[in-house]
């Protein structure tokens, strides 16, 4: 996503990205600078992992603390609505403000705000994600039966990953809540909707994007 924000003649134009490490999103960055050779300043701020463990801005030429700091404060401070249920810890994003200096000086206080303000903006017009840590569970289940059964895990919130037809029967890929039941949960809902025809077996955990 980019917005564009004219501030006392600068124009400040924020881009907005998901990233999935640090080189991923380092490379971005130096592409983001090659197309904006002649910017005053390209500044970058992002938040990576499951605990937004890894945090890295820069001020790239402006005042130290008045332009990354506060775009890694407003990845950071985020608050994002999604079905009516607030989410407050936005990760794997990377933020980036370039500006074209336009002639009047903005002072301290007003950098921080253009800058930060730039990439609230941004974020309140991009699209995002809500991701989970889920128990990743796999079940057989002959070729004919597979709509049924996608259907019917589907009509009582179950997220179907994937199918795989290879082989004799295909195997249904399934993400469950990760919690200590989940997979007794499961094969219970599964048995009595197959007659006891079908279980799961857990593959391991991962986090997975679930919902746009």
């Amino acid at each position: 996503m980019t917005v564009t924000l004219d501030i006392r003649r600068s124009e400040f134009i924020g881009i907005i990205r998901r990233v999935d490490s640090e080189d991923e999103a380092r490379a971005w960055i130096d592409e983001v600078r090659r197309t904006h050779h002649g910017a005053t300043h390209v500044v970058p701020a992002f938040v990576l992992g499951a605990d937004r463990d890894i945090q890295r801005s820069s001020d790239d030429g402006e005042p130290a603390g008045t332009a990354g700091m506060p775009m890694l404060q407003a990845l950071t401070n985020y608050r994002a609505i999604h079905s009516g249920t607030e989410f407050a810890d936005l990760s794997d994003v990377c933020a980036i403000a370039v500006r074209y200096f336009g002639g009047i000086k903005l002072g301290a206080g007003g950098l921080v705000r253009a800058y930060s303000d730039t990439v609230v903006t941004a974020l309140e017009q991009t699209p995002l994600i809500v991701r989970k840590r889920m128990v990743i569970v796999s079940l057989d289940a002959p070729h004919a039966e597979v709509g049924r059964v996608e259907n019917d895990l589907r009509s009582v919130d179950y997220t179907v990953l994937g199918t795989d037809y290879a082989g004799p029967q295909a195997t249904i890929t399934v993400g469950l809540d990760d919690v200590d039941d989940a997979l007794e949960q499961f094969n219970a809902r599964l048995a009595a909707m197959t007659a006891g025809e079908l279980a799961g077996n857990i593959v391991g955990t991962r986090w997975q994007d679930v919902s746009a």
